[in-house]
């Protein structure tokens, strides 16, 4: 799709629709993921193929948000986003994860979903 994208085979909106193809495709690759995953990948995806985002980047993304959460007490996490990261402190009966944010004393409750391990920058 990238490289489609790059002949650039019709004037207007170029880039948009072939992000748009590609976020169908991964859509339906990816159907399996929870909702919020599956976007968060779709929308990786269609940055790459835009142009905007390097591979590494993305192959980084999609392999992170395909991983199975199961998660354990002091396991590292942040957000999908990567905005907020912390530290899982409990695990509820019903599967929902207590974690706590970095440099806080608060207790947030998350589906495991909502949430991937902590990315280790240089690593």
């Amino acid at each position: 799709m990238r490289q489609c994208h790059r002949r650039a085979p019709f004037l207007f909106f170029n880039g948009n629709t072939f992000a748009d193809v590609g976020r169908t495709i991964v859509d339906f690759i990816f159907a399996d993921l929870p909702t919020g995953r599956r976007r968060e990948v779709m929308s990786a995806v269609a940055h790459f193929i835009a142009g905007v985002l390097p591979w590494e980047a993305m192959v980084e993304i999609v392999e992170s948000l395909s991983e199975s959460s199961d998660w354990k007490l002091g396991d590292r996490v942040q957000t999908l986003r990567g905005s907020t990261r912390g530290v899982v402190v409990r695990l509820l009966e019903d599967g929902r994860v207590v974690w706590q944010p970095d440099g806080t004393q608060s207790e947030l409750i998350a589906l495991p979903e909502s949430l991937v391990r902590e990315k280790r920058h240089g690593v």
